[in-house]
């Protein structure tokens, strides 16, 4: 069942989006060759706690970290390490903001110093597919339309598509209804309307689509082991347009 917030909760919601927002934007300078994803994890934890808040993801279904922290091949839910990035490395950021019971998630894809212009285009591709995803997101369209909008853009540049994740409702919990695809048809799926509080967040590879877990349970990664890079924004469907509640700039 889809729960509908009202405008009031998608505010206090937008509260844990703008702390989440700051965040990410303190990452893009902290984030270079030597230092470890674990450092990162503990800024990201540090900085959370700073504004009033706490990291959702830790301890959820006994998820030790406060961020996920994929790098290269993996396609998600990566631990953050001891091991320092190196140049050229590409690494995702995951993240879910608790601001007094209210939820925000998003993820974001950096560059660790110069990468190739394989990996640049991946990066670039895969943040279009996120807003082009989101231009979707309107009162009267369905979720086929953001999925196939997503898919066909992704595709068109030879990319592919993570099937097994999805994006997801998001409200006091962490998941919730509805599940967003980002591969399928338009005009199919569950008509948005007013009040829908869900995630975008396409994975996309430059491979394959198919993945493996490790066996730490969580981790998945790219079963071919090309690069793998996600967008994720928190959206809020009003009589407006889609309403970004995890916006950077």
């Amino acid at each position: 069942m889809v729960i509908i917030k009202t405008p009031q909760q998608i505010e206090l919601m937008a509260g844990a989006g703008k702390i989440l927002a700051a965040c990410h934007r303190e990452l893009r300078g902290i984030i270079r060759p030597g230092i470890t994803t674990k450092q990162i994890d503990e800024f990201v934890d540090d900085f959370i706690q700073s504004q009033g808040a706490k990291a959702e993801q830790k301890g959820y279904q006994g998820y030790p970290f406060a961020t996920c922290a994929s790098v290269n091949d993996e396609i998600c839910h990566g631990f953050p390490t001891f091991t320092p990035l190196r140049e050229g490395d590409i690494v995702t950021i995951d993240m879910v903001i608790n601001l007094n019971g209210w939820l925000a998630d998003s993820a974001w894809s950096y560059p660790v110093g110069q990468i190739s212009q394989q990996a640049e285009k991946l990066l670039k591709v895969t943040k279009e597919c996120l807003y082009i995803g989101i231009e979707k997101a309107v009162i009267g369209n369905r979720l086929g339309d953001i999925s196939h909008a997503v898919q066909a853009h992704a595709e068109s540049n030879r990319f592919s598509v993570v099937r097994d994740f999805t994006g997801h409702g998001i409200g006091h919990s962490m998941h919730e209804d509805p599940q967003v695809l980002h591969f399928g048809f338009p005009h199919k799926g569950l008509r948005l309307s007013e009040g829908m509080v869900f995630t975008i967040e396409p994975m996309i590879n430059i491979g394959s689509y198919h993945l493996t877990i490790d066996q730490n349970g969580w981790t998945a990664r790219t079963v071919d082991g090309s690069l793998s890079a996600q967008y994720e924004h928190t959206i809020a469907i009003t009589k407006d347009g889609p309403l970004v509640l995890t916006e950077q700039d």
